[in-house]
């Protein structure tokens, strides 16, 4: 536990220095502020931005902030300086996994203040994204784990977090890629956000989902056998 708050502590300093990785966790929820206070058309679904950057964000701030970060310590050596240094793999990834969900819940609290949930819809809503984020934070470290390079990593992150970021919002205007998006764990988070509450939840969204975290972490632990960390 001691390493791992070490390495907590360490990417919550390298954050406030880098402002790529900073920029991450609060632009969605600036944006979502701003829309939600600034934009009004008329007959819109109340709440309607904070529910759509909600999705955005799950499916694009963990992935890039959580592959940015392996990259770069990667390439800057640093990784394998603290795996030198009685630092076990298992210990960094929790550490900095741990760090990225904080950052991202934090983005999330914002969010579920705007949007206005109270009680048990607030908590729910805070479920509902914290269980996206973890999945995008797998995704993130299998990214980061492949990269070579942060160039490598942005070239192989982009796609990724564009498909699932954007995906729920095509969804929503095409059949087909409905169709196809209800596989993705971010379309199902999607939908748990747009009917929040205990009665929203189904077996497709707990089965897609779950799937969606073991195939993440199996891509994760290919990427790690295959190049490890350092």
């Amino acid at each position: 536990m001691k390493n791992i708050k070490a390495i907590f502590w360490k990417q919550a300093k390298d954050t406030l220095k880098n402002k790529m990785i900073l920029i991450q966790f609060v632009m969605f929820p600036f944006i979502a502020v701003f829309m939600e206070k600034l934009v009004v058309v008329e007959d819109m679904p109340p709440h309607f931005f904070v529910k759509l950057f909600a999705g955005m964000y799950i499916g694009m701030a963990p992935i890039s902030a959580m592959s940015a970060i392996l990259a770069e310590e990667k390439e800057d050596c640093t990784l394998k300086a603290l795996l030198m240094s009685d630092v076990r793999p298992v210990e960094y990834l929790l550490g900095t996994g741990s760090y990225v969900w904080t950052a991202c819940m934090t983005g999330s609290c914002v969010l579920g203040i705007v949007g206005e949930y109270e009680g048990a819809d607030f908590i729910l809503f805070l479920a509902v994204m914290g269980i996206g984020i973890l999945a995008s934070i797998l995704i993130g470290a299998a990214v980061g784990t492949w990269s070579k390079n942060q160039m490598a990593s942005v070239s192989l992150g982009v796609p990724v977090m564009m498909i699932f970021a954007f995906l729920p919002m095509l969804a929503a205007f095409n059949e087909n890629i409905k169709k196809a998006a209800k596989f993705a764990y971010s379309e199902q988070i999607n939908i748990l956000i747009n009917k929040l509450g205990a009665e929203a939840v189904s077996f497709e969204n707990i089965a897609v989902i779950s799937l969606n975290i073991v195939i993440a972490f199996l891509l994760f632990w290919f990427a790690y056998k295959r190049c490890g960390l350092s």
